[in-house]
């Protein structure tokens, strides 16, 4: 666990410096108003350009893009390391970790979609977790950006690659007929939710697991930028899992919360 969490205090000094360069703008418009409009219009269009380095710091912590732990790691032998390719040209890094083969639930897989910093390999302790404690298989899925995957992150790319990845386990002779759990932690809430409203109809999800998602990008600026909560409408990057979630009717959902999470509330 503790990877994960300093992915998510290097998230956070990242979200800070946003903080610290919205604060700048506050700063900027309380001067007088023909000179304040013009240096507001330049930050506000740098602010729109620059918002998916904020949502998606893929190289925080330092080293996020090369530097990736192996499950042999941490003691986990049975695993593949996989490249799978995508329609759009990419190519993504994915784990295939299996559990305890012939136990009760060797047939269950669990698509793990993770948070906006750090790499699949930083989640490795989660996902041995899952495989001591339940017995099933996981499939870690890097999105495109992130870690040794090829692309550069964006709401469509990163629902994209998770089609991609459930595509592929239904594709795959060994994971053809498991049941499937998929998880999603923060952002990668956002993206399984996304992927189950669209596929459940199929009759092969599970289950689907969320902590600590949010209900929008642009209702979580607020809480984690304040300066920027006039500036919501210039967030392009949505995730309006609010409006999506009611939509999935046909799969059974588990919500986790912690009160120490720094970036939802």
């Amino acid at each position: 666990m503790s990877s994960s969490n300093s992915a998510s205090s290097s998230s956070n000094s990242y979200l800070e410096q946003g903080v610290s360069m919205l604060s700048t703008v506050g700063a900027y418009m309380r001067l007088p108003a023909i000179a304040s409009t013009g240096i507001a219009a330049v930050l506000t269009t740098l602010l729109y350009f620059k918002q998916k380095a904020l949502i998606y710091p893929s190289h925080m912590p330092p080293n996020s893009r090369t530097e990736v732990p192996r499950p042999s790691q941490y003691g986990i032998k049975d695993f593949e390391e996989l490249v799978i390719p995508t329609n759009d040209g990419e190519k993504l890094s994915a784990f295939y970790i299996r559990g305890p083969r012939g136990g009760n639930n060797s047939n269950v897989t669990i698509l793990m979609f993770h948070g906006n910093a750090g790499n699949i390999g930083h989640r490795l302790p989660i996902a041995r977790m899952l495989i001591n404690f339940i017995g099933c298989n996981v499939f870690m899925l890097e999105y495109r950006g992130y870690g040794l995957s090829t692309g550069e992150p964006d709401e469509s790319g990163l629902f994209l690659d998770a089609q991609t990845a459930l595509d592929y386990l239904r594709a795959r002779a060994e994971t053809s007929s498991h049941k499937l759990v998929v998880y999603g932690q923060s952002l990668g809430g956002a993206v399984a939710i996304k992927l189950v409203a669209k596929n459940q109809k199929d009759g092969d999800i599970a289950g689907l697991i969320l902590e600590n998602t949010f209900l929008s990008m642009r209702k979580l600026i607020p809480s984690v930028l304040p300066p920027a909560k006039y500036l919501t409408l210039l967030c392009h990057q949505v995730w309006p899992s609010e409006s999506v979630i009611p939509n999935i009717t046909s799969v059974p959902m588990l919500f986790l919360s912690g009160l120490q999470d720094e970036i939802v509330p």
